[in-house]
Formats: structure tokens, C-alpha cells, sequence
């Protein structure tokens, strides 16, 4: 796919800026040193040049390997997306009287950002890991044990990247099917196994299906779960479902995928649905943020 000079630029000056503001090199970070000490000051300033155009030169490295990731993977540079804001959003519950733990489709916003998760845990394609490694998309892991336990190394690279991973209950069930015991049974008993396998205990808990009552809420809580995340958009081969019938993106939008490889999508690869993902994405005017950072 071809790039274009304009984009690469967009991408370097990016991480430029980015790499220059964490090294403290901006106006807004010099160094004040005593008026009586020209030689202390001029040395500063030239070891202060010297840091600045090696930041520099990392970041046109950094800028270009990003570049050659996109080109490799056929998609367009996705914007960076904004700094999270400082205060973040308060999602209000959709259902029950007595308030409780939130349950949320999207996140108030009105940059142009959605956000990506991934469910189940059934396929476990090393180039996904390379693909997610070289392209930095943040995305939420929401897994299952029945689905992971063959391999729970597979996602450890991934948590290793940033992006965390969430509580989707034992063996996917129907929760609205269960008791208010058994469904508290699949959801602590993931939260269990996922912070022993993986280090930190979940704070967040997606239903299999989608489906919920208010006993789910009460196990959520009493599981140590602060939020319960659907979706509003759902990732298939191609293709997007909307729930909305405008059948577009909205501004913080939360995205629904899977772990799921070429049986499960007609011979196509996970990595390919992917990529088609970010397409629709990229062409409607918006880009990724990590879902966490407004949580």
C-alpha cells in the first residue's frame, strides 16, 4: 500500500515531539542557572543541544520502524490519540433502580477515538504478538479460562505490551441462565485464576454474549470488580456490525473482537481481521486509545 512523504513526516514529527517532551527539552522545561555563571550556562545549553538532537535522532528511528510497520502490514498510520484527560469520565449504569457497578457501551467523549477489545482467547496467533508489538494499537484482553488454559503463556507478551487483561468468567456461559451462586462461582472464580496466572487482579468484567441481570452486577461487585464493559460495534471478517442505525462510529465507541483464527472466520487470519478492523477505523476519522486511561 502505498504512503506518501506527508505521512511519514506526520509520524516522525509526532514521535519527535513525544521523545523531546520526555527528555524535558521543550521551552517550557529549561534549566535556570545562576547570572554570574556564563560558562556553566553555556555548557548546559550545549550538553542540553547535544541530548536534543539525540532525542531527535531516536525518534526519526522510532518514526521510521513505525513506518515500515504500517507499510508491512498494508494499513494507514492511525493519528496518536489525545492525552487522557486528567479527570476521568464517569460511565452511569444502563439498568437497575439502586445504581450499583456500571455498565457501560462507550465512554463520554467527544474526541474522535474508539477503543479495541478482544474476547474469548481461543486463538493464539504469534504474528498477532508481532503484529501488535510493531503497530502499538492499545486494546483490553477479556478472557476465558476454558479458552486460554492451554496456552496461558501465549498472552503474557501481549500484558507485557500494556494492554491488560479483564475478567470474561470461567467457561462462557449464558449468565442469565445461572444462579446468583454459579454465576458468582464463574466470575471470582476467573478473577482468581487470572490475577494467580497473570499478576494483578482484573477490574473490569464483559459478559459472554453480552447477557447480564442484576445478579451479575452483585457478583461483579462482590468479586472485586469495579465495571461491567460491553460494546457498541462488533469486529467480524470484514466487516463491522453498528448497533446504531446511522451504522458509523460514534466518539468513544467501545469495539468488540475476538481471538479467533482462519476456522472461525472463513480462512481468514486473525492478524487480517485485524488489519481490516483498523481500515474501518482509519476511514472513518478515527484512531485507538487504551480503554484503562478513561476508566
Amino acid at each position: 500500500m502505498g504512503w506518501g512523504a506527508v505521512e511519514h513526516r506526520r509520524i516522525k514529527r509526532a514521535a519527535l515531539a513525544c521523545l523531546l517532551l520526555t527528555a524535558g527539552f521543550t521551552t517550557s522545561c529549561t534549566a535556570e542557572h545562576p547570572k554570574d555563571s556564563p560558562d556553566s550556562s553555556a555548557s548546559t545549553s550545549a550538553s542540553a543541544s547535544a541530548s536534543s538532537t539525540e532525542a531527535g535522532a531516536r525518534a526519526g528511528a522510532q518514526a521510521d520502524a513505525l513506518a515500515a510497520a504500517y507499510r508491512k502490514w498494508g494499513i494507514k498510520p492511525l493519528a496518536a490519540p489525545p492525552a487522557p484527560p486528567a479527570t476521568k469520565p464517569v460511565a452511569q449504569a444502563t439498568a437497575g433502580a439502586g445504581g450499583g457497578v456500571p455498565v457501560i457501551s462507550d465512554i463520554p467523549t467527544k474526541e474522535k477515538i474508539v477503543f479495541l477489545t478482544f474476547d474469548d482467547g481461543a486463538e493464539k496467533d504469534p504474528k498477532f504478538v508481532t503484529m501488535m508489538r510493531e503497530l502499538k494499537i492499545p486494546f483490553t484482553m477479556f478472557l476465558t479460562d476454558a479458552a486460554i488454559r492451554a496456552d496461558y503463556d501465549y498472552f503474557k507478551p501481549l500484558q507485557g505490551l500494556g494492554d491488560s487483561i479483564q475478567n470474561h468468567t470461567l467457561t462462557h456461559p449464558n449468565l442469565r441462565t445461572l444462579s446468583a451462586s454459579a454465576q458468582k462461582q464463574e466470575i471470582c472464580g476467573q478473577q482468581q485464576k487470572l490475577k494467580d496466572r497473570y499478576g494483578t487482579a482484573p477490574r473490569l468484567f464483559r459478559p459472554p454474549y453480552g447477557n447480564w441481570n442484576e445478579d451479575t452486577r452483585t457478583a461483579v461487585a462482590s468479586c472485586g470488580l469495579e465495571k461491567i464493559v460491553l460494546w457498541r460495534e462488533s469486529m467480524q471478517i470484514k466487516n463491522m456490525q453498528y448497533q446504531r442505525g446511522d451504522r458509523k462510529l460514534h466518539p468513544g465507541d467501545i469495539i468488540l473482537a475476538h481471538f479467533r483464527g482462519p476456522s472461525e472466520l472463513k480462512g481468514t487470519t486473525m492478524t487480517e481481521m485485524t488489519a481490516n478492523m483498523l481500515r474501518h477505523i482509519q476511514d472513518q476519522g478515527f484512531t485507538v486509545a487504551r480503554l484503562e486511561d478513561y476508566l
